[in-house]
């Protein structure tokens, strides 16, 4: 993965939390947390899952604390509010991220304690294709719900938003 690609997934990644996002609002309380027999149990859970990787791995990226908010598994407007300033310190990252430093190797603990040690560049691919991986999920809950996304593709959104060199 090069910074360009780290970048583009970034942006994908911030349009496409956007969409899921502004439907989800249309739906109730109730239906965003229903237990549909998803991975997670609801769009909610899935939503917040995906919200609480994304702030792990960015923590080991930065080599910061960890913090969390209980509330946000109860709360839409405080997940969708959070979802926000974590999607811009996605971009603030990749905006950063250098070609050697994606080279270098990248050393962090996991949720167990174990050490692991691998370039940068696994890590951050890992990132963005958990974070895809999960919203495809919440894509169909969304479409199950009554709620359709329409065009989810990666090439969709460069084609909207083509890089700048």
């Amino acid at each position: 993965m090069h910074v360009d690609n780290a970048r583009a997934h970034a942006g994908y990644n911030q349009w496409m939390n956007d969409k899921l996002y502004g439907l989800a609002a249309e739906l109730s309380d109730e239906e965003r947390m229903r237990d549909v027999g998803a991975f997670f149990g609801s769009l909610h859970e899935t939503l917040h899952h995906i919200l609480l990787a994304d702030r792990i791995w960015l923590s080991r990226f930065e080599g910061t604390t960890l913090t969390q908010d209980p509330s946000l598994a109860n709360d839409f407007d405080k997940l969708r509010a959070a979802r926000k300033i974590e999607d811009e310190r996605i971009l603030r990252f990749a905006s950063a991220l250098t070609e050697s430093a994606m080279t270098a190797d990248f050393s962090y603990k996991n949720m167990r304690g174990d050490p692991f040690t691998h370039p940068l560049w696994w890590a951050v691919s890992h990132a963005f294709n958990h974070e895809t991986h999960h919203r495809g999920q919440a894509t169909t809950l969304l479409m199950q719900l009554g709620k359709d996304p329409g065009v989810t593709d990666l090439i969709a959104f460069l084609r909207l938003h083509p890089p700048t060199k």
